[in-house]
């Protein structure tokens, strides 16, 4: 008998114990339900993450990269398929502050390798008067050389169809059809640059173009045209050789009004 009280004391202090933990984590913190206004009785939910810059994932590349582990909270993970009716939308704030790696990033989605990543980007850049999205497959080279891009193809799966882009090639391997103006590529010695510029692409952005076109121009395959602005000639790619593309005035009674 004096066992049996002991064994009903031992589990009812275990109890006591157990609730108390529980207690302690308020679970409401990491799972809202707010109201939809002040004087609404609907609903929506809310889910949430501790800061805590111990946690492991902290460690590697692919998830501190562009984040603070002091700021940010820890990655919430949905261990199943994520399916919805309606749509997925990513939004950030007004400083957009630990929101999206540098503010940036909207989306992002890992190979195999877990460190190949397709990423869209939203305003890192402004070019020609108006922000950019950006969207890339970028692969296991940390950097912004031309290795650290692989293919990012548009119109099917099928190998040698569709089209092909990288970080400074396209491959169309199907039809062009154009509904407005071709322009070719207006190029003189200020657009080139014979020795690969020093330190990072992003940085030195202006000068590593130049030495793209110049690598474009050497490299070139037969049918490759470009304006040369130094000379106002066009030139074309043929046997290995560059000549000169014979044009001349327009005939007799043919003026455009542009």
């Amino acid at each position: 008998m004096k066992s049996f009280l002991l064994l009903i004391l031992f589990a009812f202090v275990m109890h006591i114990s157990f609730a108390q933990t529980s207690s302690e984590i308020d679970r409401s913190k990491y799972f809202k339900l707010e109201n939809a206004s002040e004087n609404s009785s609907n609903y929506r939910s809310e889910l949430y993450s501790d800061i805590d810059t111990t946690w492991v994932n902290w460690q590697l590349r692919g998830y501190n990269f562009g984040l603070d582990p002091k700021l940010t909270p820890m990655y919430t993970t949905v261990n199943g398929i994520l399916s919805t009716p309606y749509m997925i939308q990513v939004r950030g704030n007004e400083i957009e502050k630990n929101k999206k790696r540098w503010g940036f990033h909207v989306f992002e989605g890992y190979a195999k390798d877990d460190k190949s990543r397709i990423t869209l980007l939203l305003n890192k850049h402004v070019e020609n008067e108006k922000p950019v999205a950006e969207l890339y497959y970028y692969g296991t080279e940390y950097n912004h050389s031309e290795l650290a891009y692989n293919w990012f193809r548009i119109g099917s799966d099928v190998r040698q169809h569709s089209f092909l882009f990288s970080r400074d090639k396209a491959i169309f391997y199907g039809s062009l059809k154009l509904s407005n103006t071709l322009t070719l590529g207006n190029i003189g010695k200020e657009d080139l640059r014979k020795e690969e510029p020093q330190g990072d692409a992003e940085v030195n952005f202006e000068e590593s173009a130049k030495h793209v076109n110049y690598n474009a121009l050497k490299e070139s395959e037969n049918g490759t045209m470009f304006y040369d602005k130094d000379n106002n000639i066009v030139v074309i790619k043929v046997n290995g050789e560059w000549m000169k593309l014979i044009v001349e005035k327009l005939p007799e009674g043919i003026k455009y009004d542009f």
